[in-house]
């Protein structure tokens, strides 16, 4: 498969390429710093410089077109201002969609945070992230033409990762590594029975295999 993943350099993308250059997989992640590219070469993936924040949604979709699956990894980041929420954790999120829409690419699964709702209130940075995951969600769950699952993980720790996960619709709030976080989503390119879902992610006792074939069989 070929896999193109936006946000190419995230700490979670970057262990993401890593397994599917493992499992033999053609990973593709896109960056807008060149400089970023040596490290994705390192982690086994074809860089693909873009800035997500004004690429039009041809430019994003010429990109694509060809992939079996694209995933959703971009953030602004935690130092960032409220107006990153908006263009990166909103408006990057909506462009690719849109362009995974335009290039054919069916398969999406988006990297989201738990508690994501687009009618959050409150007016720290945190609250207008949320807002803009959850509106981002929205639209790409109103996406026909996508076979779309949304991933909201707990919160992230550098934790080595354990290989075992709670994965459900609610989960209540607890932590999750990275690695698993990109164990599970390794697999759920893989799955599209998980297709329509929106799940969240914690530490758990379940393997990851399981925990995913267990919500695609729901």
């Amino acid at each position: 498969m070929r896999i193109v993943i936006a946000g190419g350099h995230g700490q979670i993308a970057l262990r993401l390429e890593r397994l599917l250059a493992a499992c033999g997989d053609e990973a593709a992640g896109i960056v807008r710093d060149a400089a970023q590219s040596d490290d994705l070469r390192a982690a086994g993936a074809e860089p693909i410089v873009l800035d997500l924040e004004s690429a039009s949604v041809e430019e994003v979709a010429e990109r694509l077109r060809g992939a079996d699956a694209a995933v959703f990894a971009a953030g602004a980041g935690p130092g960032s201002g409220t107006a990153r929420k908006d263009t990166v954790d909103k408006g990057a999120a909506v462009l690719f969609a849109d362009a995974a829409v335009r290039a054919g690419v069916r398969r999406l699964v988006v990297v989201s945070s738990m508690g994501a709702d687009a009618r959050h209130e409150g007016d720290d940075v945190f609250d207008v992230y949320l807002r803009a995951k959850g509106a981002a969600d929205d639209h790409v769950r109103g996406l026909d033409a996508l076979d779309w699952t949304i991933l909201r993980p707990g919160a992230l720790t550098d934790e080595p990762g354990t290989g075992h996960v709670r994965l459900e619709a609610r989960t209540g709030r607890g932590p999750v590594p990275r690695d698993d976080v990109a164990t599970v989503l390794a697999e759920l390119v893989d799955t599209p029975a998980t297709t329509g879902l929106t799940l969240e992610l914690i530490s758990g006792p379940t393997s990851v295999s399981v925990a995913v074939k267990s919500v695609a069989g729901n």
